[in-house]
């Protein structure tokens, strides 16, 4: 029988596969339709299809369902297995915004269009996100080779494919592009289609080092936006099914990633979280649903500034004597948080090392202040930025252990890869699954509270270990770990770094409250990154760097429109120049608030890497804030297309020129590489210049 549960559509036959028959538009030809959930088992292989896809594994049998509100329960067996497959709503529906919305004629984050989006409506719960997985309980002992989070055979052949590669110091490269699959006309002949497939796969303990976690499905139907929330390794993959398109998410795999869990009977696993939307604006609805799901913390709430003495500024080589000047400059400026990073820990020499990274990158894990670098100890540095009315930060890389660190864990509190503990680039990675492990961190964490005040902590992950024995287990240990410390310490704020920008995945997202989105340090190469982000993280999430030198106007603009994450000499600026910094500032805090609740908009289209004219905005409903770059180009005006009836006011620099011109917004930008920040407030006059 067919059940329909929001905008679902499902076939819950007794004794048959519960398959999922349609998503809001979107419904196959019912012979392609999948069943909710695919499971591969070692020796029983797959029916139906060959080669790499994951589809056609168990077969199970519906048992029964339960349909509340907000829960969707399913139960199934068969093969050596129970499931319970649980698609959940949650947060709300994103229907037409108060502001600009995305023309669906063209991507939907592209620009805005003169009036509300025209895409498909799906009764009141248009743009509800859902989100799902299965739990797999053994009734005989089996190994799992492979469980999906989300399995969908319904889309049309004529796809554009929305995602995102995402390289160190180059993250959120989105690009669209039509499905890289062909029709090969075998379904006629009795097949099941072509047999390939293509596939986005993350390998490893870095889950955004290549592509981000996330993306959506393009047509004239509508759009399927997704997400995986798992912070280690992920599969999707597109692939035909009887002239239909289909859709699987699942974490880890036997064939992608050499994970297997073998269960006795009786024991369960759970899979990686997905979730899922039809939406007429897909970044709306998810980061909409982002903000529902995340971790409450006032911090999301007051987007504190912080400076962080690293980037093109100390460079892991702090001292008493460099800090102090940096604090003083720091307060001036106007930041509320003040952290110390990478290497107030170590006594030796910060000259090159192996690889030109610092000698102290191989010794780190007892995270103990140096008493040579601060010789009258650390607490001089953190008593000065408590002065300056700041909250103190510290830097840590909490899962690694230097392997020239005198810290001693059992072997058993490591990752390993056939019995062997894993070494990277001069680190040993921690088993956060391992009670030793997370011993050891608490009293860390709970040691630099107690003792020094700290409020702000940085957590940085440089290395990525590859597949590892226990990976996964270590994944969701370390997200409880996290959970665990805010819950013992609520005030604290927790910022999530991995080489800048390689763990943005939703799991981590939803545990803190900042996120670090490069480790990029070049100015001139950080508006495409900034201007990008909010796609895959909420404006109010993520942090960018602000190097405030020369340009203090590209420099700060490129930062306004999220987490001001200040770092740079202050201390060597020019008076008018920290002036400059400080009214930027200033600015930011009058307005800071209302990007917790604004949406993402791109008017001139999703950022190229090199293009030579960027920008975003950040739609609070009557107000609109709006960031605008330029590098080059023969012209000093930038012209972009918004809704008439707006009136413009330039923020930063404040002498910025803009109006309208025939219905079109225009600012002058006379310089490359200049920036400019503006509100825009409906209902206003708006005056034709």
């Amino acid at each position: 029988m067919e059940v329909t549960w929001r905008d679902l559509v499902l076939d819950l036959t007794a004794g048959a596969p519960p398959r999922l028959l349609a998503i809001g538009p979107f419904r196959g030809n019912g012979r392609s339709a999948l069943p909710v959930v695919q499971i591969e088992v070692t020796g029983r292989g797959r029916s139906g299809t060959a080669g790499k896809r994951h589809v056609d594994g168990l077969k199970l049998r519906y048992e029964s369902h339960r349909a509340e509100d907000d829960r969707l329960t399913i139960r199934s067996g068969g093969d050596g297995v129970r499931v319970t497959t649980v698609f959940q709503a949650v947060g709300p529906a994103v229907g037409p915004a108060t502001g600009p919305t995305a023309s669906p004629a063209a991507s939907p984050v592209i620009g805005p269009a003169t009036g509300p989006a025209t895409g498909p409506v799906i009764g009141p719960v248009i743009g509800q996100v859902v989100r799902c997985w299965s739990t797999v309980t053994a009734t005989e002992e089996l190994v799992l080779e492979h469980v999906s989070s989300f399995a969908f055979a319904g889309l049309p052949w004529d796809l554009t494919v929305w995602s995102a590669r995402n390289p160190w110091s180059g993250e959120f490269r989105w690009s669209g592009r039509p499905l890289e699959l062909h029709d090969v006309g075998m379904t006629r002949f009795g097949q099941t289609g072509t047999k390939n497939r293509v596939a986005l796969t993350s390998t490893g303990s870095w889950p955004s080092s290549e592509h981000l976690p996330t993306g959506w499905l393009e047509c004239d139907g509508g759009t399927l936006a997704w997400q995986i929330e798992h912070n280690g390794p992920w599969h999707a993959e597109l692939a035909d099914r009887f002239d239909d398109v289909y859709l699987a998410l699942s974490g880890p795999s036997q064939r992608e990633h050499g994970w297997s869990a073998r269960l006795a009977p009786g024991e369960s696993f759970t899979t990686a979280t997905a979730a899922f939307t039809v939406a007429g604006d897909p970044v709306a609805a998810l980061t909409a649903y982002r903000r529902a799901v995340r971790r409450p913390h006032r911090d999301n709430a007051e987007l504190p500034v912080v400076f962080n003495d690293f980037m093109n500024c100390l460079m892991g080589d702090p001292s008493t004597e460099r800090l102090l000047p940096l604090v003083e400059a720091a307060a001036r400026a106007g930041a509320e948080y003040f952290c110390v990073d990478a290497g107030w820990y170590d006594d030796s020499l910060a000259g090159p090392g192996d690889g030109g990274v610092p000698g102290w990158w191989d010794t780190v894990g007892a995270w103990e202040p140096s008493t040579v670098r601060f010789p009258g100890g650390i607490g001089e540095v953190i008593d000065a930025i408590k002065g300056h009315g700041m909250v103190p930060g510290l830097w840590l890389e909490p899962e690694v252990i230097g392997v020239r660190s005198g810290v001693v864990l059992p072997g058993e509190a490591f990752l390993r890869r056939a019995g062997t503990r894993l070494a990277e680039w001069g680190r040993h990675q921690l088993d956060l699954s391992h009670p030793a492990a997370v011993a050891h961190l608490d009293a860390v964490i709970d040691r630099l509270v107690r003792e020094h005040g700290i409020g702000y902590f940085k957590f940085d992950y440089n290395i990525d270990v590859g597949p590892a024995d226990r990976l996964l287990e270590h994944n969701r240990a370390y997200l409880a770990w996290v959970e665990h410390l805010l819950e013992r310490h609520p005030g604290l704020v927790i910022e999530s770094c991995a080489a800048g920008g390689m763990r943005l995945d939703g799991a981590t997202l939803a545990r803190h409250s900042i996120a670090s989105l490069t480790d990029q340090q070049d100015e001139l190469l950080l508006p495409a990154i900034a201007a990008a982000a909010p796609a895959a993280v909420p404006p109010e999430q993520g942090a960018m760097w602000a190097y405030p030198a020369e340009r203090v106007a590209w420099s700060m603009v490129t930062a306004m429109l999220g987490r001001i994450h200040l770092s740079g000499r202050l201390d060597l600026l020019a008076p008018e120049r920290l002036a400059e910094v400080a009214e930027a500032i200033g600015v930011y805090k009058t307005y800071r608030g209302e990007l917790a609740h604004g949406l993402p908009r791109w008017p001139l289209g999703l950022p190229g890497w090199r293009d030579d004219r960027l920008a975003l905005a950040v739609d609070c409903g009557d107000t609109a804030y709006l960031a605008v770059w330029r590098r080059g180009g023969p012209s000093a005006k930038i012209e972009l297309p918004w809704p008439a009836g707006y009136e413009v006011t330039p923020l930063f620099p404040s002498a910025t020129e803009a109006g309208w011109q025939a219905g079109t917004l225009g600012v002058v930008l006379p310089e490359p590489y200049s920036a400019a920040l503006l509100r825009l407030t409906k209902g206003a006059p708006c005056h034709e210049s």
